[in-house]
């Protein structure tokens, strides 16, 4: 998670000027990344020669990105999922639900290759993406809840993940599940409890490199998207539109239907809004490495390909979020029957 997304006064607005200059940072940060993305891409496309080799080298590369996101993690971020269960509980079951299922439906519907196929599925089938906080911190929506969902999406992502994929892509091509579990385990959940318990044993010096890890973590994505976009360089041009195509859908099927989710939870809107974001971004990095490491390089494409598009449709989404004024400030706590006030 990015710290330059997290405090925030209950409606919304910076609580200082310190506040106000992060948030300038995280706005620079959400329009540099997709550049930098694209810049990757490029190159990865013109010069494979260059990243192909460097393929063994994804896992430590989302190890590293995985780590920085546990070093953002507090203990106040875990203590707002106890606040707020049933908030909570609807992100994650959204998120499991409707971006696994999209992406099974529209493989299904364009009738796509298996190594695409069971590529569009992973992408649905990974955590919430590490740049959903901000996103949601950007359109004005609950941070906090954002935090929660995608810090307990990571959490259970090495048992979640690999059985849905077995279920939903087992058709398509063989799944090693308990292979995933390990991997997920070695290069997700491991590094985010080293960064937690760096934040907890190393404050002073964590809060010196807290700046810079939004950079960071923007930096080694994109040479994990030049590394996956050069190991499927020959078949991009002939599959390039139709994973464009699909991951356009997947994603906005994501955000929209995130949004509705927390509106027939009855959460309020800040609350519908982090929910767009927590259901619709996933951990492409995450389905990448275990499409390299499972699949071949064609599957990782879609990968690559969504973590382009889901940082620049969420930086658009969010412009637009953040222009509407919010709506009912009522929110649902912990039954579906008993409405209380926002956390």
């Amino acid at each position: 998670m990015l710290e330059a997304t997290k405090p925030q006064n209950s409606d919304g607005t910076p609580v200082n000027p310190a506040l106000q200059a992060e948030s300038r940072i995280a706005r620079i940060a959400v329009t540099v990344f997709p550049i930098l993305v694209v810049v990757a891409g490029i190159l990865g496309f013109l010069l494979p020669g260059v990243f192909k080799p460097m393929a063994p080298s994804v896992p430590y590369l989302l190890g590293i990105i995985m780590f920085c996101m546990g070093l953002t993690l507090t203990p106040p971020d875990f203590a707002a999922v106890a606040k707020r269960p049933w908030a909570v509980a609807l992100g994650i079951v959204a998120h499991y639900v409707i971006m696994p299922g999209a992406g099974w439906l529209i493989a299904g519907a364009l009738n796509l290759p298996p190594e695409l196929a069971v590529g569009v599925i992973l992408v649905g089938c990974a955590p919430s993406g590490t740049a959903s906080n901000v996103m949601a911190f950007l359109a004005k929506g609950d941070v906090a809840l954002s935090v929660a969902v995608a810090s307990v999406s990571t959490l259970i992502a090495p048992i979640v993940t690999p059985l849905l994929v077995l279920f939903l892509a087992g058709s398509y091509l063989q799944i090693d599940a308990a292979g995933m579990v390990l991997d997920i385990v070695k290069t997700v959940l491991l590094p985010v409890v080293a960064g937690l318990l760096a934040r907890l044993f190393l404050k002073k010096l964590v809060a010196k490199v807290l700046p810079a890890l939004p950079w960071a973590s923007a930096v080694v994505i994109s040479l994990i998207v030049a590394i996956v976009v050069a190991g499927s360089a020959n078949k991009i041009i002939d599959a390039g539109a139709i994973v464009f195509l699909a991951v356009v859908l997947h994603n906005g099927f994501g955000l929209g239907l995130g949004y509705l989710a927390g509106k027939l939870g009855r959460l309020d809107d800040k609350a519908r809004r982090a929910l767009a974001f927590e259901v619709g971004m996933q951990n492409s990095g995450l389905a990448a490495t275990l499409a390299t490491a499972h699949f071949t390089p064609l599957a990782a494409l879609p990968s690559a390909v969504f973590s382009l598009w889901h940082n620049i449709s969420g930086a658009i989404v969010a412009a637009w979020l953040a222009r509407r004024p919010l709506q009912d400030k009522r929110v649902l706590q912990d039954e579906p029957a008993t409405p209380g006030k926002q956390a």
